[in-house]
């Protein structure tokens, strides 16, 4: 939908918050940007307060609490009951209440807002946002977010969205842990992997996640869509949770080990995906 001039600002100009903005330029809105590290693009400005300054919807796309927090205090002296702030990124509840006190203490309204989507998503306005808040401020946001999303699901109030986003991720991560393991399997035995690949189209336990990460490993293909690093640190956060819970995640904690493993290995950087790593370079999974 057009958005007609309206104005946003997008702090964090990474993978998917890069997309959102030349997304949401498209869809006519006028937008802000800033990110810690200069970017030659056009309405690029000095301080996440500037952006604040300029534009009353303002999204957040930073890698961490500290981040986010950081942000808001440079922002907060310039919010006021007119704002909107949505923050996109997967952090602790902890931090995401904070964050939440500091812009409702301003006059400003917050959102709990956490995506899920890659590269391509963000790219054909397909991201999906759970968000946590109040429903009104939410109505008011829906233009700005409909603009770059296939889906917008409510979940409840603030810090619920980040919980549900960091279990559906705990998820995603331990699914392609076990699919590399699969295709370690796989090639061992000197199958070649694209019959694994035709076996989890006819197979109850393929997914879109299977059908999109097999073929990278296959193809050895691990450029970023979600890097490495950053699912550790959700899977970091799941078990934080989990541990504030008092509950234990076995599975989660296995594939947490090999992700720092893998990172060790230098591949923080690339697609999670690398986790296959582990079985084309060891014995035994050498190709």
């Amino acid at each position: 939908m057009a958005l007609d001039k309206t104005q946003v600002g997008i702090i964090g100009l990474g993978i998917i918050g890069s997309r959102v903005a030349g997304v949401l330029n498209k869809a006519g809105a006028q937008v802000y940007v800033w990110n810690r590290t200069p970017r030659p693009v056009t309405n690029f400005l000095s301080s996440p307060g500037e952006v604040a300054r300029l534009a009353n919807v303002v999204q957040i796309f930073v890698t961490h609490g500290e981040a986010l927090l950081t942000v808001l205090d440079s922002i907060k002296p310039h919010l006021t009951r007119k704002h909107i702030i949505m923050n996109h990124s997967t952090i602790d509840v902890e931090s995401t209440l904070q964050a939440a006190g500091i812009v409702e203490e301003s006059g400003a309204a917050f959102l709990d807002a956490p995506f899920t989507g890659s590269r391509l998503a963000a790219e054909k306005a397909a991201l999906v946002y759970y968000v946590g808040g109040d429903t009104k401020v939410l109505e008011r946001a829906r233009p700005v977010l409909e603009a770059t999303a296939k889906e917008i699901l409510p979940v409840g109030k603030i810090g619920d969205a980040t919980t549900i986003k960091i279990a559906t991720n705990m998820i995603s991560a331990a699914t392609v842990q076990v699919l590399s393991e699969a295709y370690g399997v796989t090639v061992s035995a000197g199958i070649d992997p694209r019959k694994l690949m035709e076996a989890l189209e006819l197979n109850g336990c393929g997914s879109p996640l299977t059908a999109m990460k097999l073929p990278t490993m296959i193809n050895q293909d691990y450029t970023p869509h979600f890097s490495l690093k950053n699912m550790f640190k959700d899977a970091q956060l799941a078990l934080g949770l989990a541990n504030r819970h008092r509950i234990d995640l076995p599975v989660l904690s296995t594939t947490a080990s090999m992700m720092f493993k893998t990172m060790q290995k230098g591949y923080a950087e690339q697609d999670y995906s690398v986790l296959a790593r582990n079985y084309q370079e060891e014995p035994g999974g050498r190709r």
